[in-house]
């Protein structure tokens, strides 16, 4: 089987059954100075997330097929070969406040609990940031892992101050997002980020919020219409 890294192709002379086990034999057979990450090699940890066939992959995961294409996570700066600096999702998750920002001393029910049980099982292994066009053109955008941290917070009734959470994802946050749905495709752990999403906008419109670009949009002209009562 070959398998290609960056352009550069690989025969792998036994059989496998993941990608990471496939990169673990180029390391020890044929080029010791390949980098990529992994951890716990189970899907848990999220470290070792990659492109494969410009689709985003866990490699402890994923089986390679011969002429698989490996690339690195895309927006991040590559440190080496598959290897990425993804320092910067502090920054976006301190940004959008994805933590609870002042305790409301209530007890969860079984209800509470189940509407943001599928969003703390984020791993952050970025898979939704580099599936997501809107931050090819909008580097500044929150990026869907971050968004739907946010909505865990904002819906949680331990937080005293769910308003904050809502008003930190009004500029390159919610509004910016196409709803192409690539992050909730490329979710190794079926988080549905877009839906997050929609249901922060409804959570913005409660809020007095609503889509900034409307203001732009001349509703005159091109479709005929007059709100000054002409057609």
């Amino acid at each position: 089987m070959n398998i290609e890294i960056n352009n550069k192709s690989y025969k792998i002379k036994k059989a496998v059954a993941t990608l990471l086990e496939a990169l673990i034999y180029i390391k020890e057979n044929i080029e010791p100075v390949l980098g990529f990450d992994y951890g716990c090699k189970s899907g848990v940890c999220g470290a070792c997330a990659v492109r494969v066939n410009g689709k985003e992959k866990l490699s402890c995961t994923y089986t390679p097929q011969d002429g698989d294409k490996i690339e690195p996570l895309r927006y991040y700066p590559i440190k080496r070969d598959l290897i990425v600096d993804k320092s910067s999702q502090k920054g976006l998750l301190k940004r959008v406040k994805t933590a609870l920002l002042s305790y409301n001393q209530q007890m969860l029910t079984p209800q509470d609990e189940l509407k943001t049980q599928i969003q703390s099982d984020c791993i952050l292994c970025s898979s939704c940031y580099s599936a997501c066009p809107v931050i090819e053109v909008n580097p500044n955008f929150a990026g869907p892992f971050a968004l739907t941290k946010t909505y865990k917070y904002a819906i949680d009734a331990r937080e005293a101050k769910q308003k904050e959470h809502i008003d930190t994802i009004q500029s390159n946050g919610i509004w910016d997002c196409t709803l192409c749905g690539e992050c909730t495709l490329a979710c190794p752990q079926n988080i549905d980020s877009k839906t997050d999403i929609i249901n922060l906008r409804n959570l913005s419109a409660k809020y007095g919020y609503m889509d900034p670009n409307f203001n732009n949009m001349n509703f005159g002209g091109g479709f005929g219409l007059d709100f000054n009562g002409r057609f």
